[in-house]
């Protein structure tokens, strides 16, 4: 009776311990780019778990906006307490989730010339790097992405670009791309790379999400599933709402979100929880 009093005790007491445990959030982490010539920072939140298990999970490819680099979701985003908070609660399945810094230096997640090919080291190097650097599943199914107001475009573009690659695309108060060639020429011409005529309609086609939904297979963006989310007083509204109505008229499903905020943080925190609900979804077995 003793020893059985003894165990009793000694199981109560982890019992506190475990639901305690806490993710983790690593947010100076760096590798080193051959394609952008020097260290890229980037941050990575564990799962509580992740420490006591062998298991490998899903991943989140989470991307900041413009003005912020990989701390934003950390700092701002508070995306410890919130993905904590899920998973505890049954709404999200434990997941890695990767912040990358698409801030220093040049800004933007697109190529842009021989010196900026932010894309294709997203795809060629911090890719492969994480997947093999933590306990990350690797197929389609198990990975996704998310982000916010130039992010969200990264989302759009990533997803849209390669949709062999992600269960799921969460796009929130995106940038879309710009809606008119005078828009893209007005941008473009604010940069350092200079582009001709033709090289502006070959980046208009491939930078927007409009003109993507419309060259991409459609059995290909269905193979993603989409959730959309964008303010009712945020002044992207246009883009997203025209996304939603050429999503409509081809028939491919997704989720469109209009909430009363704006383009704030306090609307992406509340939009982070369904986010990891959404994603966690298709990392579900049904």
């Amino acid at each position: 009776m003793k020893s059985f009093i003894m165990l009793l005790c000694a199981f109560l007491c982890t019992i506190p311990s475990a639901l305690s445990q806490t993710g983790k959030v690593f947010d100076n982490l760096t590798l080193t780019s051959e394609i952008l010539g020097g260290e890229r920072k980037y941050a990575v939140y564990l799962p509580p778990d992740y420490e006591s298990s062998e298991r490998s999970y899903p991943v989140l490819y989470l991307l900041h906006g413009a003005g912020d680099d990989h701390t934003g979701w950390v700092q701002f985003g508070e995306v410890l307490q919130i993905t904590d908070n899920a998973i505890k609660a049954g709404t999200a399945t434990p997941m890695i989730i990767v912040m990358p810094d698409a801030d220093s230096g040049k800004r933007g997640y697109f190529n842009q010339g021989g010196e900026w090919r932010y894309e294709d080291f997203f795809f060629e190097e911090l890719m492969p790097t994480v997947e093999k650097k933590y306990r990350i599943k690797s197929e389609k199914r198990y990975r996704a992405v998310a982000g916010l107001s130039m992010g969200g475009g990264g989302t759009f573009m990533y997803a849209l670009h390669h949709p062999e690659l992600f269960s799921s695309a969460c796009p929130l108060s995106a940038y879309v791309g710009p809606l008119t060639m005078d828009d893209l020429k007005e941008r473009l011409e604010k940069g350092d790379v200079k582009y001709t005529q033709a090289e502006m309609k070959d980046y208009f086609k491939r930078h927007n999400a409009l003109e993507l939904i419309e060259s991409v297979p459609v059995e290909d963006v269905k193979s993603v599933r989409w959730y959309m989310d964008c303010g009712d007083d945020d002044f992207l509204y246009e883009g997203n709402s025209l996304v939603h109505i050429a999503m409509t008229k081809k028939e491919i499903p997704h989720e469109y979100r209009v909430r009363d905020g704006r383009h704030s943080w306090s609307y992406w925190r509340t939009s982070l929880p369904n986010v990891l609900g959404f994603v966690s979804d298709a990392f579900h077995q049904n």
